[in-house]
């Protein structure tokens, strides 16, 4: 049996899923073209993970898209201290909305409760306005 477990992360400071991108392609640039999430805690689930997770960004207070998880890289800040960087294959792959509350950090997230992808050929198409996605995922409608 091939479980695994998914993150979920706060995109903070990001406006939409072309801001986030936009945003790691510069980053990846300035390193080597991979993207990366440097975290303090490093995730004690690590091999479910790796067994084929994704890291769920919340932007604006929605689930908005994912990024399959490659690895888990540690790293040594300047001040001596362990952290995790999570390595993700580059690109962003849209999901369905699903409002989610704020939250500091990332947290597990199982396959069960995340956001479906959006169908093949809807990435270029005009999504549903943020606010009223919320507001059906409030409501329980996705």
């Amino acid at each position: 049996m091939n479980t695994h477990i998914n993150l979920i992360k706060l995109s903070v400071g990001t406006e939409s899923v072309e801001g986030l991108e936009d945003w790691q392609q510069m980053r990846a640039a300035a390193s080597d073209g991979l993207h990366r999430h440097v975290t303090r805690m490093w995730p004690k689930r690590e091999e479910e993970i790796l067994k084929g997770g994704s890291i769920y960004w919340v932007i604006k207070g929605v689930i908005q898209a994912r990024q399959p998880i490659l690895r888990l890289d540690e790293v040594i800040g300047d001040d001596g201290i362990r952290r995790c960087a999570i390595v993700m294959k580059p690109g962003l792959i849209l999901t369905q909305h699903a409002l989610k509350r704020p939250f500091q950090g990332w947290r597990y997230l199982k396959p069960e409760d995340a956001p479906a992808d959006l169908p093949e050929g809807k990435s270029h198409e005009e999504p549903m306005p943020a606010e009223l996605s919320a507001a059906l995922a409030e409501i329980g409608v996705r």
